[in-house]
């Protein structure tokens, strides 16, 4: 395979990662797999959460298909397509984990409108207390913050946190 093809898959399996990333998110880790998620929406007390266990698990994929690329033969495809779902995870942790959640101390302050959105985004993802009634599933990919806005004041009975962490609704 040509370095371009490998590229290209690898870029597709980047950006196809965000719809996996979204479906997972919304109807397994607030569905069936919210005995895990469930920690991610409550104060942390120390560095780690269930939730983490998610990374554990969303790496194999990727861990497979490098190892089936680079040792197994399975061909140079495989290869991409697990360093493409790396890259997504890489990403992911930076944005999510580092940025928005503040796992590593840094001193960034989004200012691009793009980094803004996808911060406030997630915030807003957090706003409810629990699984039911939570908008934007998406992490590097989010709908516009009034809209967001607009689905949680349509969240019938949802409750919401206040800034002490309190119920307000």
């Amino acid at each position: 395979m040509s370095a371009l093809t490998l590229f290209l898959i690898f870029l597709a399996t980047l950006a196809a990662m965000e719809g996996f990333a979204y479906v997972m998110h919304r109807w397994v880790m607030h569905g069936p797999g919210w005995f895990l998620h469930a920690s991610h929406h409550r104060p942390r007390i120390g560095r780690w959460e269930a939730n983490d266990l998610y990374f554990v698990i969303f790496a194999m994929p990727s861990i497979l298909l490098l190892l089936g690329g680079v040792q197994w033969g399975w061909g140079s495809w495989a290869t991409a397509c697990g360093a493409g779902i790396a890259a997504y995870g890489m990403i992911y942790l930076g944005f999510h984990d580092i940025i928005v959640h503040r796992r590593v101390a840094h001193r960034y302050v989004p200012r691009s409108a793009y980094m803004k959105r996808i911060v406030q985004a997630h915030r807003l993802h957090h706003a409810v207390e629990g699984r039911r009634h939570c908008v934007s599933f998406g992490f590097l990919v989010a709908p516009r913050p009034d809209i967001l806005k607009r689905q949680l004041a349509s969240g019938e009975g949802a409750a919401f946190r206040a800034a002490a962490g309190r119920k307000t609704r």
